[in-house]
């Protein structure tokens, strides 16, 4: 029996919920009736809530899921999409679901999806950008781009060769079709699947238990995984953490008082490393 949980309210929002339990950010995306697909308006309210995760100390762990119990994301409203990108209610094409999607990468937090169904088109490469991803046993998998007329050359098709391997990445791209839960556990698509149930005391187990270590250590450790992958944005992402690590020593608060107190810094008094 799933365990009653009481999440709070972050913030109100017009297509998406964002509520918090216990350390945790949940970011659900609450467009039932389109299979959460989402529109600019979506990926804005998306945006605006992860850079809230990343500015509260209070929130350690970020999950994405979607509304109801048929589908995670079924990837751009096709119903808003025209010439150039998806239309907003400002009437200018965009492409902002990539402004999420790198957001998901850098964040300095864990990112989890809850796949509770489809997870199809644009849907599947957020939960693909997402460090970790629990799937429901009814969860589908799968690429729909070139069947629309649309497709994803970045980390839809870079980071998820990275996850699957080459061969099995072109055939999720080159024919379009579908695999369940267990295909995408075996194929490494996911880490666990779970009924449906039981997913949201499994993601609240895992982000528990990360939250039990070290946040720097994590923070550190996610930015050296997706350094590699990510060129220069990802080089720069591990040295501004490694930043933050050197304005925590000594030798660079020595550097700021010295100049503050208009004298010479003296380096020497502090160890050096072989």
């Amino acid at each position: 029996m799933q365990t009653k949980r009481e999440w709070t309210t972050i913030r109100e929002y017009e297509d998406i919920l964002f509520e918090y339990y216990n350390g945790i950010a949940r970011i659900t995306i609450n467009r039932e009736r389109y299979r959460n697909a989402f529109t600019p308006t979506t990926t804005a309210e998306m945006s605006d809530a992860l850079r809230i995760c990343r500015e509260e100390a209070d929130i350690d762990v970020i999950v994405i899921t979607g509304a109801g119990d048929k589908a995670f994301c079924s990837g751009g409203d096709q119903n808003v999409k025209g010439r150039g990108g998806y239309i907003g209610k400002d009437g200018v094409p965009r492409l902002s679901v990539l402004d999420v999607q790198k957001q998901i990468r850098s964040i300095p937090k864990p990112v989890i999806a809850a796949v509770n169904g489809f997870a199809i088109g644009g849907g599947h490469v957020l939960h693909v950008v997402c460090d970790l991803s629990i799937a429901s046993e009814n969860a589908i998998f799968g690429q729909t781009g070139p069947r629309v007329g649309s497709f994803d050359a970045g980390f839809g098709a870079s980071y998820l060769a990275r996850v699957v391997g080459q061969k099995k990445a072109r055939e999720i791209w080159f024919l379009c079709r579908k695999y369940n839960a267990q295909e995408a556990l075996e194929m490494g698509l996911v880490n666990k699947v779970v009924p449906l149930e039981q997913l949201e005391d499994e993601y609240v187990q895992w982000a528990e238990e990360m939250m039990q270590l070290s946040p720097l250590a994590l923070r550190m450790i996610k930015a050296g995984l997706n350094a590699e992958l990510d060129g220069q944005s990802g080089i720069q992402e591990l040295a501004g953490d490694a930043t933050l690590l050197y304005y925590l020593t000594d030798e660079a608060q020595e550097g700021k008082n010295a100049f503050l107190e208009k004298r010479k810094p003296n380096f020497k008094q502090y160890p050096k490393f072989p």
